[in-house]
């Protein structure tokens, strides 16, 4: 019964609150105002990189900072040649490398880009790290996290406003967030919709890994290596909301044909 309701509210909010995801033009429940999201994102940020380690490891944090800048130019590029360069109004990107052996990455609202050091050795070089950076931003970009903390409100607090739930439940708001936005364990109530995401974000991370300079035919070959670990046994937090390894290779061959139209090598 309350699974039911849960259905009709979020369907209810979606018919008053849309937004369109860029590039596959989805429509999407989107109930947070971006300049709160983006504000929270900063705080939230700001507390994660103040008590994880930035690596040492200099070459690794050179390629992070360089891949990220270049995919941040492709991104600016796209939507200035869309006429939507307001889109990426309160962006300050940033890209850092954190010393930590969990097989992850992730991109906060407004560019906050974070890659672990324990996924240098499946991204092996440039390209690999462009195809998971490419596709952590595209997150960001179509705002998935926004519209999981919407969908988070109404299922988890029964749609009250962000503001509120802030000042009432300021540790659940909280989690909230950090679930909604990939930082910690991923795996959640909102999985169901997360899977839908993470294709659609392949599909976006594709295309600007492109525009970058970086083949895309390098995500078939990421994901292989990826689907070769998760074989082994060893759980990667990075694919603990992904779609299955057949199912995501297969999606991205089909995608390959769309990305190399965007392909400028460089």
């Amino acid at each position: 019964m309350r699974k039911g309701v849960i259905r009709w509210l979020i369907l209810l909010a979606a018919i008053i609150a849309c937004a369109t995801v860029p590039i596959t033009g989805r429509r999407q429940l989107s109930l947070v105002p971006e300049s709160t999201i983006n504000s929270l994102a900063a705080g939230q940020y700001s507390e994660f990189i103040s008590s994880h380690p930035l690596s040492d490891n200099a070459a690794g944090t050179r390629m992070v900072k360089g891949v990220g800048r270049n995919i941040q130019s492709a991104v600016e590029r796209y939507f200035q040649e869309q006429n939507q360069a307001g889109k990426l109004r309160g962006y300050k990107w940033e890209f850092n490398l954190v010393e930590d052996s969990l097989v992850n990455a992730w991109c906060m609202p407004g560019g906050k880009v974070v890659v672990y050091t324990g996924i240098l050795p499946y991204t092996r070089d440039e390209n690999g790290l462009a195809v998971v950076m490419g596709h952590e931003i595209a997150h960001a970009i179509a705002q998935h996290g926004d519209e999981r903390m919407s969908q988070g409100l109404i299922a988890q607090m029964g749609g009250v406003a962000l503001s509120v739930a802030l000042n009432d439940k300021p540790e659940q708001t909280k989690a909230l967030f950090m679930t909604a936005y990939g930082v910690g364990a991923t795996v959640g109530v909102l999985l169901p919709y997360s899977r839908l995401q993470e294709s659609e974000a392949d599909r976006i991370g594709l295309i600007f890994m492109a525009m970058a300079g970086y083949d895309p035919h390098g995500a078939l070959e990421f994901w292989k290596r990826m689907a070769q670990q998760s074989k082994g046994g060893t759980p990667l937090e990075f694919l603990s909301t992904h779609p299955s390894d057949e199912t995501r290779i297969r999606n991205i061959e089909s995608l390959m044909p769309e990305a190399m139209k965007y392909y400028r090598k460089s």
